[in-house]
């Protein structure tokens, strides 16, 4: 009985020897899957659901991609003014792609700039007001309508001044005396009265009182008024017509408030209309109207053109494309540039796989460029896709921003974490 007892016992002794070199081999390939150097591993993740953690290396569940080990000493990183490292790798295999900070001319001219709907309107600088110098019958009309293109001196109106027959006899009465003084005087009387200076060289040549004087345009254009009718009495410096001249007109551009910023006055442009396909007129910005438009939240800048023929007609539609300025600048692909509301940072790549966000100052942006004004320096590399990525690894809101204030530098080779 004791000898199966002693038996038995040998037998337990031996299984569970067993079952422990068995354990020890199917632990084995565990341990052989663990980084070769003596860095510590705090745990794996996967980068793309970093908040899951695993205690051993292997497969994502979530992702078709290895887990990726944290080592002991990268948790600060995180938070640190240094950024936060991505191991080259990884970012290698999820396609994040760098660009280089560079100077050039930001794309412009009508293909890069920016583009804006205007309306043809007539130069206000332009108009002649017609009013009568002296008061009077309306005599004759010369059949004029409100629209009617007409040159400068066609006549628009005869009027009849019964005051002025009585002041041009008392002035050759006074100038058959011979006496100089009194002649000027009575001569200077008649220009109070608004006679012209035709009508009073033709009284004086031929000695005839003249009551009735055709009034003209003053100047070529569109009647844009016309007050007058046959046989209405009028008043000294009653208006009559109102003429605006057609030889240069005005293109008002509509920009939004956004993009007013690109405005600058003397800003060469081209304008396209649709009347006139396939022509390009060119031009520069004559004024930015101080008033922005509440409606529709625009600027309005002002562009003056020639109008040979006249055939830039006030109402018609155009396209006015904003030349930008060829003066050098500091660019970067926009889609490099990440807006997060009150701020604007990129993802500034360092050495050893380290990024860090930087607030920067953008300008102006055109052709998929945008220009940076302040925060970066020339041959400094930025995250230009896989942001995503650094944003999975620690939340843009978590990491130590570099204020825009800092001095552009570049990230220190460091040895953390290697």
């Amino acid at each position: 009985m004791k000898l199966l007892l002693a038996g038995a016992a040998m037998l337990v002794v031996v299984a569970a020897g067993g079952g422990y070199g068995l354990a020890r081999l199917t632990a084995r390939p565990a341990v052989s899957a663990a980084p070769a150097d003596d860095r510590k591993v705090l745990y794996w993740y996967d980068p793309m659901v970093p908040a899951q953690r695993f205690d051993k290396p292997g497969k994502s569940p979530f992702m078709d991609m290895q887990l990726v080990p944290k080592y002991a000493g990268e948790t600060d990183a995180v938070s640190a003014s240094a950024g936060v490292r991505i191991d080259p790798a990884v970012a290698q295999n999820l396609g994040m792609r760098t660009v280089e900070a560079r100077q050039g001319v930001l794309a412009g001219g009508l293909t890069g700039g920016l583009t804006a709907a205007g309306v043809v309107e007539f130069n206000q600088r332009d108009v002649a007001v017609v009013q009568a110098r002296s008061g009077g019958f309306v005599q004759k009309v010369y059949g004029r309508a409100p629209g009617d293109i007409i040159g400068a001196g066609a006549p628009l109106v005869d009027l009849l001044v019964p005051e002025w027959g009585g002041a041009q006899a008392e002035y050759l009465a006074v100038k058959r005396t011979g006496d100089a003084p009194l002649v000027a005087a009575a001569r200077q009387r008649l220009r109070l009265l608004g006679m012209p200076e035709d009508v009073i060289a033709a009284v004086d040549r031929d000695g005839r009182v003249r009551t009735t004087i055709t009034v003209g345009a003053p100047l070529g254009g569109v009647i844009t008024k016309l007050d007058v009718r046959g046989g209405m009495t009028v008043g000294m410096g009653q208006g009559l017509a109102e003429i605006n001249g057609l030889s240069r007109v005005w293109i008002t551009a509509a920009v939004p408030e956004a993009q007013a910023g690109q405005l600058r006055q003397g800003q060469p442009v081209g304008v396209a209309l649709a009347a006139y396909p396939g022509q390009t007129l060119r031009g520069a910005v004559q004024a930015i109207l101080p008033q922005a438009q509440g409606d529709s939240r625009t600027l309005q800048a002002r562009i003056e053109l020639a109008n040979p023929g006249g055939k830039l007609r006030p109402g018609m539609f155009a396209t006015v494309s904003f030349d930008s300025d060829a003066r050098p600048a500091l660019l970067l692909p926009s889609e490099a540039v990440i807006r997060t509301g009150p701020r604007v940072i990129v993802m500034l790549a360092g050495d050893g796989g380290r990024y860090q966000a930087v607030e920067v100052k953008v300008g102006r942006e055109a052709g998929g460029q945008s220009e940076i004004l302040a925060g970066l320096d020339a041959g400094q590399k930025v995250v230009a896709s896989g942001q995503f990525l650094i944003d999975s690894e620690a939340s843009l809101a978590g990491l130590n921003v570099r204020p825009l204030a800092a001095p552009a530098r570049r990230i220190a080779k460091t040895g953390a974490g290697r």
